[in-house]
């Protein structure tokens, strides 16, 4: 790896992506570095989950027998480098599987672990029974969870030990809980011999790691203009970051693939799940994404220029599974005339049958319940819901403090469907069963104290924790381009028309990216997304009572807005009992509002109207 320009491809964009990913990425002519990324909060309960059932697991096994063990020989011949944080709350034993496969193979490539998150030997301390005060939750303020509950407890890791780890000669590295985006940073802290202190080029690799680190949604995958890609979406490219030693970089996918690379589906990555633009904390770099530029420099390549690093933080992120009480749910259909009052019928009878069998059999009650109508429109605020269906699908499902009450539930709503509005019918499969409800609990500690470890065939090497860089002072934010006074008729269009837009989670917060499609477009949007417009949008899933429900971000470098909506995801993951309990679904739910703008911009721009208006309305 001598060139001027380092290649990585992303194959992993979550547990349980598509193995092909490796092949297709390694068919690339110029491939430099494989990066996978597995993990998210709720993956590290299960796998610590099964670690305590078997010592020996713990990681990500596919890692091992899907993406490595076909690949490997390819992998040693075209000298490919490989990260991964496959090994999940025991990367010892995934670099052991690793290693073994090697041998099977007859190859010499040299694995090493970067491990040093998992704290869940400090759980005491975090409860305060070690003689400190109790930590609290960095977002709702809460205190720490019963230690017996606590399935995991793990900090996120930035790049350094990636990088030390490469630079002791390792072929793959097999990390613990990092931040996303660190596996790309990592092979670029190696390949350019970047300082530390260079932040705005750890604000551009961690940048490319982030576009990477969801494999095709950077290609297409998740876009708003599915249609101009859904054809090839079945074969669609994983992505390529093409990085220069500056810093900048080319977005691009292999070859005869299927999807795209675009202006639109990069954007629409770089501001999924960040938060504040100008403040995307990571263990490296604290990023300042708001002046970020793309060009389309070529078909399906996109340069990504223009992040800036504001300081590296004192403290790491930790997030702590526990086990909060069971559940279970179940869709059914109903069919015919009034299907929507059918299902709530149904599903209010399912409850009440319920609430009686639960006091009878002296359990406590329910401690939450949802019922949710897919296909009658109940993502959407009510006054925007169209007419009844004559077929929908009814969510009922439930919380318990223990998996007996879950399961007089399950019983319950069975016995319920024989009495039920006629019509009902559901896909024959196995019943669901009562599973734990793991809930997520986040807070931060001093960086100093959680050194990285890289351990290799010549043993385990501690790395001195990077200084904190404390971040200048954030300047006013810039100020949002609006629309001038109305001085003809105006008309109404879809916020799609306008934008394209793609949400997700953080916990309980969903992030909701908006980018206009032309600069001109942005001062309407501005006018009509207001952070009450977005709140009242949301309103049927916001927690009541928060003082600002919504905060509106803008990035003039994309002509983009980012919104960030607090508690509104029921719990989020698998606390939540939500259809959507990630926020997947929220950008197409914001996508459907009708935008003033005035007609002859809807004229020139071939624009689709919704409805007319007098300027004076």
């Amino acid at each position: 790896m001598t060139g001027s320009v380092l290649t990585i491809g992303g194959a992993s964009g979550y547990w349980g992506d598509a193995p092909g990913a490796t092949a297709q990425l390694l068919a690339h002519e110029s491939l430099d570095f494989l990066v996978y990324d597995y993990l998210a909060e709720i993956t590290l309960s299960i796998l610590a989950r099964a670690r305590a059932a078997d010592p020996q697991a713990g990681y990500a096994t596919d890692f091992v027998t899907s993406a490595m063990a076909p690949n490997l020989q390819h992998i040693a011949q075209k000298g490919v480098r490989v990260i991964s944080n496959a090994g999940g709350v025991n990367p010892d034993a995934c670099a052991q599987a690793l290693r073994d496969l090697l041998r099977e193979q007859g190859l010499a490539l040299r694995v090493a672990v970067v491990k040093g998150d998992d704290l869940a030997m400090r759980t005491a301390e975090f409860a305060g029974h070690a003689g400190q005060a109790p930590v609290r939750e960095m977002f709702t303020g809460e205190g720490f969870p019963p230690p017996e509950r606590v399935s995991s407890v793990n900090a996120y890791l930035g790049a350094s030990g990636i990088a030390a780890a490469l630079d002791r000669g390792a072929d793959i590295v097999i990390t613990g809980r990092c931040v996303d985006s660190a596996v790309t940073l990592g092979a670029c802290l190696h390949y350019f011999r970047w300082s530390l202190d260079d932040l705005d080029r750890l604000a551009q690799g961690s940048l490319a790691g982030h576009l990477l680190e969801c494999g095709t949604q950077a290609t297409g995958g998740n876009f708003t203009d599915w249609e101009a890609v859904a054809e090839g979406l079945w074969a669609a490219g994983y992505p390529l970051a093409e990085i220069a030693a500056d810093g900048d970089f080319v977005v691009t996918r292999p070859a005869d693939t299927g999807g795209r690379v675009t202006v639109g589906t990069v954007a629409e990555q770089m501001l999924y799940e960040i938060g504040d633009p100008r403040r995307y904390i990571l263990p490296d770099v604290i990023c300042d994404f708001s002046e970020v530029q793309f060009a389309e420099v070529g078909e399906d390549r996109v340069r990504v220029s223009g992040a800036r690093g504001a300081g590296r933080p004192e403290t790491l992120k930790v997030c702590a599974t526990w086990a909060d009480g069971f559940r279970a749910g179940h869709l059914w259909t109903l069919v015919g005339r009034n299907a929507e009052g059918k299902a709530r019928a149904f599903a209010r009878g399912v409850l009440k049958r319920t609430e009686q069998a639960l006091v009878a059999a002296g359990l406590p009650p329910l401690s939450e319940t949802s019922i949710e109508l897919p296909g009658g429109e109940s993502q959407f605020p009510p006054l925007s819901r169209q007419s009844a269906r004559r077929e929908v699908n009814v969510k009922i499902a439930v919380k318990h403090p223990t998996a007996e009450g879950v399961a007089v539930f399950l019983k319950e709503m069975t016995g319920h469907a024989l009495a039920a509005p006629p019509g009902l019918c559901s896909f024959a499969g196995a019943r669901a069963r009562p599973s734990p409800v793991v809930r997520l609990f986040s807070f931060t500690v001093p960086a100093a104290g959680v050194p990285s470890v890289v351990a290799m065939d010549d043993g385990e090497h501690e790395l001195v924790p990077s200084p904190a860089v404390s971040p200048p002072a954030l300047p006013p934010a810039p100020q949002l381009p609006l629309p001038a006074a109305a001085d003809e008729s105006g008309v109404r269009v879809s916020l799609e028309a306008l934008a394209w837009a793609r949400s997700g989670d953080k916990g309980d917060k969903a992030n909701i990216g908006v980018i206009a499609r032309k600069p001109e477009f942005l001062p309407y949007i501005a006018a009509a997304l207001t952070e009450a417009a977005v709140a009242e949008c949301f309103a049927h899933f916001l927690a009541p009572g928060q003082a600002r429900p919504v905060e509106r971000f803008y990035l003039p470098g994309t002509s983009s807005l980012n919104f960030l909506l607090h508690n509104v995801l029921g719990g989020g993951g698998i606390a939540s009992l939500r259809l959507d309990a990630q926020g997947k679904a929220y950008a197409q739910v914001l996508l459907a509002l009708a935008v003033p703008v005035p007609a002859s911009l809807a004229s020139r721009y071939g624009l689709t109207v919704t409805h007319r208006e007098d300027a004076s309305q």
